[in-house]
């Protein structure tokens, strides 16, 4: 019986790049307070005397959030489930490291928001004085004012729920790049439309959820890197002459 083949290398990826980006955003969020922009957006979905406007509207409430979180438990599950199958199935069992990465990472992206938001204390802007409420606001990395009801809002955790599924870029690029495009626009418009239905319902700011979008992104690269992905292998030749400092080309 013949061994069976290596698979391929994976498609060239700038890591260094791409996660230098989403560092770089979550040091200039630090450094640069977002408040003055989080605070005039968000005063355009609020009417003073009368809450935001969208704070119980069906279709964000029911639909954007309760069902669309939903829909992406569902997708989970049947990830495991097809994660199960490949173990018996022999058609499904290439698949089985994009179907374990997916499930991974899906699953580290929503479940790192949870002890994020009780570390932080970040209070929703409907919480806040300034929206009608009783809390009064503190940037992310000052200390918080003495209350009763801590703040469980940094970061967006609906948010996580869209952008958790650029998950599935990362499991099809190296198989169906065109597909896998297509499902990252996909999962960012999803994310960002959970971002900004709760951003009207008064749930979160836009910063709350830019810093889900990096963090998301940069969970789902790196397990992406570690487990997933296959650098290309050199011939043996060529690594032998890595090793002891010969220049490529050299005969």
């Amino acid at each position: 019986m013949r061994p069976a083949a290596d698979p391929p290398p994976s498609r060239p990826f700038a890591f260094g790049f791409w996660l230098a980006l989403p560092l770089a955003a979550m040091g200039l969020l630090l450094l640069v307070d977002p408040a003055p922009l989080d605070f005039w957006i968000t005063g355009h979905f609020h009417v003073p005397g009368s809450g935001f406007v969208a704070r119980d509207n069906y279709w964000l409430e029911t639909v954007l959030h309760d069902r669309a979180k939903t829909a992406v438990i569902v997708l989970a599950l049947a990830l495991a489930a097809t994660l199960v199958a490949s173990t018996r199935l022999a058609a499904l069992r290439s698949w089985r490291g994009p179907l374990a990465y997916a499930l991974l990472a899906i699953t580290l992206s929503t479940a790192v928001v949870p002890p994020l938001k009780v570390v932080s204390a970040v209070q929703c802007p409907w919480d806040l004085s300034d929206f009608g409420g009783s809390e009064t606001f503190s940037p992310l990395l000052a200390p918080r004012p003495p209350t009763e009801h801590p703040g469980r809002c940094w970061p967006g955790g609906h948010a996580a729920t869209g952008f958790s599924l650029i998950a599935l870029f990362f499991a099809l690029r190296d198989r169906r790049p065109r597909l896998a495009r297509g499902l990252l626009a996909g999962a960012l418009a999803f994310g960002s439309l959970l971002a900004a239905g709760r951003m009207m319902q008064g749930a979160h700011f836009l910063s709350h959820n830019l810093w889900t979008l990096l963090l998301d992104w940069s969970i789902c690269l790196l397990v992406y890197r570690f487990t997933l992905y296959r650098p290309a292998r050199l011939p043996s030749a060529a690594r032998t002459r890595r090793a002891i400092g010969i220049p490529a080309g050299t005969s």
